[in-house]
């Protein structure tokens, strides 16, 4: 950076980055060239404009074990999820731009109009009214450290590894379970299970309900196949067909061993082989052209959904939705009357906005996203667009 420049700007969150970005082009094999490099420096030295802050936002922030980024820019701006900009973050050309950890001290700085955050350091106790010290601080991190995450994957995990949404109704050709030890009707962990069907190689599956079909809202179109997760089983014996004394052949089945119930396994169930899950570190942005669409449907059993809860939206990768899409949430106007006049007359009024969706899982034609906030229930057909 420029020597003119204030010392307080070269403590950016994207310059942090840059001291790391060996460590992370290593573990993510994606090297930091030199252009990059300027890019993060032009995009840190933006920040947002002060208009943008939160009429309350604080002049620093201790980072506490809990935090998520978005909580932590919630403090800071009127729209969470701009983020990005005012970190400094980069998103197309560094995936993982800023590791913020539990105890690091976050300044709000405010220049030419502009606002950013950058590290200080703490000096003294730890005391809500320490001093802290402005200057360059950077922190190297061992890979295996925890950093806070963007969003509470508390809140999304159990439905990345619970769930599976199909293009088609594959799950009424898979494998299936014809049978229960010891002529049980339903199964849990560690019980055996007896199956038939193609499967493929695999040994680890996932065990699933009669899937369901997604419907578009509006035109009742079949976008997928929902299927309810039931539990986990192991292939721990392959099925064959044998000839018995008689000369007639005996279908023996594959034998399973339950591994994991969510709820209890039955005779009809689904096998699916599971995919390897990882957690990412979405990065949050609104859609790069006009995306809006309508909630199919809440997962789990509720009609109406609050924060923190998940619903499947009718757009997928399809359609341009990708993981970090942020969307508003509206609710349809309700119908009224004006009786105002000199006859009532029938009126709409106007939709209004209540709420902020996080897209974290996309499939083809359909996606999954968090309610991060909302201000009414939310219901199958409510309406989404660019935030």
């Amino acid at each position: 950076m420029p020597s003119a420049r204030p010392a307080h700007i070269s403590v950016l969150v994207a310059c942090l980055t840059l001291a790391t970005s060996s460590a992370w082009a290593q573990a993510s094999k994606l090297p930091i060239t030199p252009e990059q490099r300027r890019v993060a420096d032009q995009v840190a030295s933006a920040g947002v404009p002060l208009s943008e802050l939160a009429p309350d936002a604080p002049d620093q922030h201790v980072v506490v074990s809990g935090d998520t980024l978005w909580d932590i820019s919630k403090l800071f701006l009127k729209s969470p999820w701009r983020w990005p900009e005012l970190w400094g973050m980069n998103r197309e050309q560094i995936r993982n731009p800023h590791l913020i950890y539990p105890g690091q001290v976050l300044l709000l700085v405010k220049t030419d109009g502009r606002a950013r955050l950058q590290f200080g350091q703490r000096v003294g106790g730890d005391a809500a009214g320490d001093t802290v010290k402005l200057g360059p601080k950077m922190r190297v991190s061992a890979l295996d450290s925890s950093p806070i995450p963007n969003i509470p994957l508390n809140l999304i995990q159990p439905f990345l590894s619970d769930t599976a949404v199909f293009d088609t109704d594959v799950l009424a050709t898979a494998p299936r379970i014809v049978a229960a030890q010891e002529g049980h009707v339903v199964l849990g962990q560690g019980d055996l299970a007896y199956a038939r069907g193609d499967f493929g190689g695999a040994t680890d599956f996932r065990v699933f309900r009669t899937a369901r079909a997604l419907r578009d809202p509006a035109t009742k179109e079949i976008l997928g196949y929902e299927a309810p997760y039931v539990g986990t089983a192991d292939l721990i014996r392959a099925g064959e067909d044998r000839t018995n004394a008689d000369g007639k052949t005996e279908i023996v089945p594959a034998t399973m061993k339950i591994k994991r119930v969510k709820q209890e396994v039955g005779i009809g169930d689904r096998l699916a082989p599971a995919p390897q899950r990882t957690l990412e570190r979405y990065v949050p942005h609104a859609p790069d052209k006009p995306l809006a669409g309508q909630i199919v449907s809440i997962y789990g059993e509720a009609l109406n959904a609050g924060q923190n809860q998940i619903v499947a939206l009718n757009r997928g990768a399809a359609d341009g939705v990708e993981r970090g899409h942020v969307f508003a949430l509206w609710r349809g106007g309700d119908a009224a009357v004006d009786a105002t006049g000199d006859r009532s007359v029938s009126i709409r009024l106007p939709d209004e906005r209540h709420g902020v969706l996080f897209v974290f899982e996309v499939y083809q034609r359909v996606s999954y996203a968090l309610i991060i906030s909302v201000k009414e229930p939310v219901r199958s057909g409510d309406r989404f667009t660019q935030p």
